[in-house]
């Protein structure tokens, strides 16, 4: 298995972060988020403001379908 992971998905709102995380991880998908928000000082403009959604390389395909709601219904 790899420990690469990938940029999927980038927000600048913290609570849609949790939520696709959420969702992936329900999925079993293993998921890190990435911010260079500070937290005391809620800055939200530009580069500071966002929030990047990582998967593993070989989750990316299925999260990337989850988000756009293709996930396969079984």
């Amino acid at each position: 298995m790899s420990e690469e992971w990938v940029e999927i998905f980038v927000t600048y709102d913290a609570v849609e972060a949790d939520i696709i995380k959420n969702l992936l991880e329900s999925g079993g998908i293993s998921v890190v988020l990435r911010s260079s928000k500070v937290s005391p000082y809620p800055v939200n403009i530009g580069k500071m403001g966002e929030v990047k959604i990582l998967v593993k390389v070989e989750d990316k395909d299925s999260a990337e379908k989850i988000i756009r709601g293709e996930e396969d219904k079984a």
